[in-house]
């Protein structure tokens, strides 16, 4: 089954978030930008972090057969792209993004609603691990972890 660009989109979030990157967002561009139709944009706390976060999303997408075209940056670099065609993913440090600031730029993109939460399957114990709660925030629209979750929700793995 191909998947459509939301849906790459998502998967590409889901896979963000397993590795605890931080203000997920997902952007619409259909109609407004004619180079991409979605931008998935987080941030990470080191160069180490986005490159885990990066393999996470890279094998995430392969593992659906969704074909990376080109990757931009390297490890020590506070701003890593991973460019599928119809969606473009940016992992930036706090610093670059605040710097950057895709979302007011784009800020006539409205946003996509993201996974409520995520577990990660952990080989060695064959258990699926809960990596938190999270909610949209209504400062700024991002989804965020919750201080005081008011009840545990879990995503079923697909290949279970």
């Amino acid at each position: 089954m191909e998947l459509n660009s939301q849906q790459i989109a998502q998967l590409a979030a889901e896979a963000a978030l397993s590795r605890r990157a931080n203000d997920v967002v997902i952007l619409d561009l259909r109609g407004i930008a004619s180079f991409t139709d979605f931008f998935v944009i987080c941030s990470g706390n080191s160069d180490t972090h986005l490159e885990g976060i990066s393999n996470a999303i890279l094998e995430k997408l392969e593992g659906n057969a969704v074909e990376l075209w080109h990757r931009e940056g390297s490890r020590n670099d506070n701003w890593l792209l991973l460019d599928y065609v119809d969606v473009v993913v940016h992992l930036f440090l706090r610093e670059a993004r605040e710097f950057y600031n895709l979302e007011r730029l784009w800020a006539d993109a409205p946003t996509v609603e993201l996974p409520e939460a995520v577990v990660e399957y952990d080989e060695e114990y064959e258990e699926f691990e809960f990596l938190g709660e999270w909610e949209k925030s209504e400062e700024n629209g991002r989804l965020e972890r919750c201080e005081s979750p008011p009840a545990k929700i879990w995503r079923r793995c697909e290949n279970c």
